[in-house]
């Protein structure tokens, strides 16, 4: 039926640079994006995969290209509160693939083919859809209907993206004003432990998932369509620090879904029993002990951050399931978060961040009197010209 095999058995593999025949996405490229939207019936071509620009076959060994991946689905139980739910999918199942490996999400995904399997005969995007439409329909009966687009054409990829960043936002929009203390029940997703075995997300109200895709009404929305599947709830239980954020409920499904590794999660701290880290994290925010702060950095940022160390090389320390002190994944919108590293002094204590995720969080920076207080790659080269930096602009953690 296909050129591969296919199955949960191929999740968790890494295809290296000098292996791949393609990548689709990643850090070379500005406009990359996956999105599933619910439609009518009338409006979905069931099991239709159509490929827009240059297939796999198209391009030489070793290209690098981006890609806008879009999912029209349609049942009769399916409301709009899955699209995020179904769209982290495409990452488990893409994993499925023998030698296909995918990473992240959103506006972030990044997928490499390995030689091997493109040797065996998988030379096309339709290959790829059409064992898209087989897992999602298998595996999720309540989607009746489902038609996969693959678009490699660079000008209509950016287009693509621009639209659906609008999408994310609105999402993401959704939790304004909810806080952890109204609500009963968190969500957990173990999406990623066939990379990293022992992470465990948790999701609250103002705590959105590392990858950026899954905040807590997606969490809701996932446990409702599949009890059993890989988003859970998690119930509360006692607040047992309420400076550090450690609840009973969170610590025992960290413990039972983490097999023993973890035991206690500080939800809101980088510096004391964090939260584990997996690999799709959108961003890291990693510790600068020579001013007693934090910089953040993402995946799509190619230079050295302000410690002399790339994203990649961070990544390597922050992932893998670990809890490790001072290295925390997390999602560029949880800086919009109140209760944002709380415990360890929230956004006053960030020094460093790329001017992309600067004027990203723009809005929330000037509220809260830090815009032109936290330095980027083009004000700073390295710690010591940071030290000045912070006492020549007067930020707020050292003035105190």
């Amino acid at each position: 039926m296909f050129s591969v095999d296919v199955g949960p058995q191929y999740e968790g593999e890494t295809v290296r640079k000098e292996d791949f025949q393609i990548e689709f996405g990643g850090p070379k490229h500005k406009f990359k994006a996956e999105l599933v939207t619910v439609k009518p019936a009338a409006d979905v071509e069931d099991e239709k995969v159509e490929i827009i620009g240059k297939d796999i076959k198209d391009f030489e060994e070793g290209a690098s290209v981006p890609i806008f991946i879009k999912i029209l689905v349609a049942g009769e139980q399916l409301e709009k509160d899955m699209e995020p739910v179904f769209e982290r999918r495409v990452h488990m199942y893409i994993n499925y693939i023998e030698g296909f490996w995918h990473m992240a999400q959103r506006d972030e995904i990044w997928m490499r083919l390995h030689k091997d399997s493109f040797k065996k005969g998988l030379n096309s995007l339709d290959e790829i859809g059409r064992v898209l439409v087989m897992l999602y329909k298998n595996e999720l009966s309540i989607i009746e209907k489902i038609q996969i687009t693959f678009i490699t054409d660079p000008a209509l990829v950016e287009k693509e993206v621009l639209e659906a960043r609008k999408t994310y936002k609105e999402r993401d929009d959704r939790l304004k004003g909810i806080t952890e203390e109204e609500v009963d029940e968190f969500y957990g997703c173990s999406l990623c432990q066939s990379f990293a075995p022992t992470h465990v997300c948790v999701v609250t109200p103002e705590r959105v998932s590392l990858c950026g895709a899954i905040n807590w009404f997606d969490g809701r929305a996932a446990y409702k369509m599949d009890p059993e599947g890989p988003q859970f709830a998690v119930k509360k239980g006692d607040l047992i620090d309420p400076e550090k954020f450690i609840y009973s409920g969170v610590n025992a499904i960290v413990a039972e879904k983490s097999l023993g590794a973890n035991s206690v999660f500080c939800l809101h701290s980088a510096l004391e029993t964090p939260h584990t880290s997996c690999g799709c994290f959108q961003a890291i925010c990693f510790y600068i002990p020579e001013v007693d702060a934090f910089g953040v950095v993402h995946r799509d940022y190619l230079g050295e951050a302000v410690n002399g160390q790339k994203f990649s090389g961070i990544a390597g320390e922050a992932s893998g399931g670990r809890q490790n002190e001072g290295m925390l994944g997390m999602a560029i919108s949880y800086m919009r978060s109140k209760k944002f590293l709380k415990t360890d002094g929230g956004l006053k204590r960030i020094v460093w961040l790329p001017k992309s995720i600067k004027e990203q969080v723009k809005d929330v920076l000037e509220e809260a009197g830090l815009y032109d207080k936290i330095a980027t790659e083009e004000d700073v080269k390295n710690v010591d010209e940071l030290t000045e930096y912070m006492n020549r602009v007067g930020h707020p953690w050292v003035t105190g």
